[in-house]
């Protein structure tokens, strides 16, 4: 379950990105949509980042090492 919502996050923080990456070529700084989805990438990075920390303090996952 916690990997669903882990491989979620990464997904629509991809998408996001597209989609700033769109607004960036299109939108020649006429709106703020670049601005609002690359806020909305910030913020789901920082919602995986406390995820993947509650996760681990509750044992649902375990680092790997390298």
């Amino acid at each position: 379950m916690v990997k669903f919502f882990i491989i979620a996050c990464l997904v629509a923080i991809v998408l996001s990105m597209a989609s700033g990456l769109f607004y960036l070529v299109t939108d020649k700084g006429t709106s703020k949509k670049m601005v609002n989805a690359l806020s909305v990438r910030v913020g789901l990075s920082v919602l995986l980042f406390l995820l993947l920390l509650l996760a681990w303090s509750q044992a649902l996952t375990t680092p790997q090492g390298m």
